[in-house]
């Protein structure tokens, strides 16, 4: 049997983990959700009113606008993000010469600030005096409004986001491809299978802890984009790009209605947990499907 030493050892190593996780995030959550229950403006004494900021959302038009926009927004963006990550990745751990370089060029943009990748892409779609217009206009073309068009800004978010985060999951799958046996391709190429085949039926199958790992990470962060989005659109035009982050900062520092901002954060909170939960769902019924 164990000794008392034994038993207590190993909650003593995780006791400064645990304290750390109490003050920063169990706290802040569970603070978070009282003040939902509030009415406060962050300055005065905090009124309690149970579940009407709750109701209050049921009927805010402008709150499930951003709410439906964060929804297409990530139903777009986290596709595009894993489809292009795992792209670079089969095609810098082939046989390419300077892979070495093309990786480092493609994991330069997740090591820039968002809000500078925001402002460098604003500079270059600006309608007036972005570079790519003023390119357009020079070869005799009409300028495009990249970012004041509701049809084209939110295409144009979704491209920024893919291109400044795909190069960070693009070295995970770079690890994941490279953990994968050399074996396996070795048998498959004896039974004549081509590059394609080995993609389906090798690397793909045997990369799924790695795919999950990227989608459920890229959906977290792609929900909680804000300081990208802000800087190249600010939300705009006509709040065709204004997500619930935006959302949630403008009530409650802005507007001063920081009870009512908690509550939008309560719901994001849950938006995350149920893509999350759908996300290990889905991957354990494939699991057993295979099985």
């Amino acid at each position: 049997m164990k000794s008392v030493e034994q038993k207590v050892f190993p909650y003593l190593l995780l006791a400064p983990t645990l304290v750390i996780f109490g003050l920063f995030l169990f706290f802040p959550a569970i603070n978070g959700m009282w003040i939902s229950l509030t009415k406060w403006d962050g300055v005065n004494p905090q009124k309690f009113i149970g579940i009407q900021n709750y109701v209050k959302l049921l009927s805010d038009r402008s709150f499930w606008g951003s709410f439906f926009r964060t929804i297409f927004f990530t139903a777009v963006s986290v596709p595009f993000v894993y489809v292009s990550s795992l792209g670079l990745a089969v095609l810098l751990t082939g046989n390419i010469k300077g892979s070495d370089f093309f990786r480092a060029v493609f994991y330069w943009p997740t090591m820039i600030s968002s809000i500078i990748v925001g402002l460098t892409w604003r500079f270059l779609l600006g309608e007036d005096f972005g570079v790519i217009n003023y390119l357009l206009t020079s070869w005799g073309k009409v300028p495009v409004k990249w970012l004041t068009d509701q049809n084209n800004a939110m295409g144009v978010v979704i491209f920024v986001t893919a291109w400044s985060m795909s190069g960070y999951y693009m070295v995970m799958f770079v690890s994941g491809i490279k953990s994968i046996s050399e074996t396996y391709y070795e048998a498959s190429r004896i039974d004549g299978a081509g590059a394609w085949h080995q993609f389906r039926y090798i690397t793909l199958p045997l990369l799924k802890p790695t795919s999950l790992l990227v989608i459920v990470l890229s959906t977290v962060t792609i929900i909680k984009t804000y300081p990208l989005v802000y800087a190249l659109t600010q939300g705009g035009p006509a709040g065709a790009t204004k997500f619930m982050v935006q959302a949630i900062q403008e009530t409650g520092f802005e507007k001063n209605q920081m009870g009512y901002a908690s509550a939008m954060t309560m719901i994001l909170f849950l938006l995350l947990a149920m893509f999350t939960v759908l996300q290990f769902k889905i991957n354990k019924g494939g699991e057993q499907d295979a099985d």
